[in-house]
């Protein structure tokens, strides 16, 4: 039996309260769904801002009467402290996921994405504190690596971040470390390698690259790489990632206030992307035919990144059970099912 199926069994037979902040959104409502799946009391925080009620409604859909029964929704803001404690109330574990995500986003307005990411943070791990929460599990990220060259890319060595929000993911580790030593709050970060799943959204400006390009593919519109192809990412399907969450909660107390990686641990070019893409959705009979079209490098890019994920693995009990292939086929129809192609 693996860390993680020990794990779901001691919750199935224990319930908690757990607060999940940005339970609206990609990464937030796939956590609530597992976590009502193992009978446990979730609280969720959210502001709508990049959320959707749409993923709270599919969540419903997903678990038992009883199981929604156990969801209590808070509409408000981590920018106000004082929604922070009213959403606190009588919770064990935080899963706080809430921030502004995209390096384009923080380049195009760094204020906004400070006050989330900074601002809304601190209050979060003030309101923890005082509520006495026996832990405190955020949603760091890869992006903290910076400039630093070396692959794969190991917890203790990093660079100089390359944007804005860089800058305010290495605050969040700071701010945790220093409550840590301070207050003795513990505290787990989880430094995301470019997660993606079913329910990430596929529009807007900032949407991540796999939702994008299978939306563009499905409607069969221009499809645009950045760069050469040859940029490279550590792809990391979303149910890797509830894992992690989960397992860092329930880390014995050596292993918290600490930082890990959470991804596979391979190394996948934009080029591999698109083929991959295409391929699952040949595979739901969806032909795509056209050839991609190339740009310009993204600003604040960095070229590659791979995880070392053996610090989780030996600390947390972490294993990826979804590769980067597996985590396509498997999110594939939820794409095609929600875009209304057949």
């Amino acid at each position: 039996m693996t860390r993680y199926e020990e794990v779901k069994t001691q919750l199935l037979n224990k319930q908690y309260t757990w607060l999940v902040t940005g339970c609206a959104g990609f990464i937030g409502s796939n956590l609530i769904e597992h976590l009502l799946k193992l009978n446990q009391k979730v609280v969720g925080l959210d502001n709508f801002s990049t959320g959707y009620q749409k993923n709270l409604d599919e969540v419903k859909t997903q678990v038992s009467e009883e199981q929604w029964s156990l969801f209590t929704f808070h509409e408000g803001d981590i920018r106000e402290l004082s929604d922070c404690e009213h959403a606190l109330t009588g919770v064990d574990y935080v899963l706080h996921q809430a921030a502004l995500g995209s390096v384009p986003r923080s380049i195009a307005d760094p204020i906004t994405s400070n006050a989330s990411n900074v601002t809304g943070f601190l209050n979060m791990l003030t309101a923890s504190k005082e509520a006495k929460v026996s832990t405190f599990v955020y949603a760091a990220s890869s992006s903290t690596y910076g400039d630093h060259p070396a692959l794969p890319k190991v917890e203790d060595n990093i660079g100089k971040p390359l944007s804005p929000y860089a800058v305010t993911k290495y605050v969040n580790e700071l701010y945790a470390d220093v409550f840590g030593k301070t207050y003795g709050l513990k505290s787990v970060g989880l430094r995301y390698f470019n997660v993606f799943g079913k329910r990430q959204d596929p529009d807007g400006a900032y949407a991540a690259v796999i939702p994008k390009w299978t939306a563009a593919m499905i409607k069969n519109e221009d499809l645009f790489i950045n760069g050469d192809g040859e940029t490279s990412r550590d792809f990391c399907f979303v149910e890797n990632a509830v894992q992690a969450n989960i397992l860092a909660a329930m880390a014995p107390d050596e292993s918290k206030n600490n930082v890990f990686n959470v991804a596979v641990g391979d190394r996948t070019t934009l080029n591999e992307l698109f083929s991959s893409i295409q391929s699952a959705l040949n595979e739901n009979d969806i032909s795509y035919t056209k050839e991609a079209i190339y740009r310009e490098f993204r600003a604040g890019d960095v070229r590659h990144s791979q995880a070392d994920t053996s610090k989780a693995q030996s600390l947390l009990g972490y294993e990826p059970e979804y590769r980067i292939l597996d985590g396509i086929s498997k999110a594939m129809p939820w794409y095609v099912d929600k875009l209304n192609i057949s």
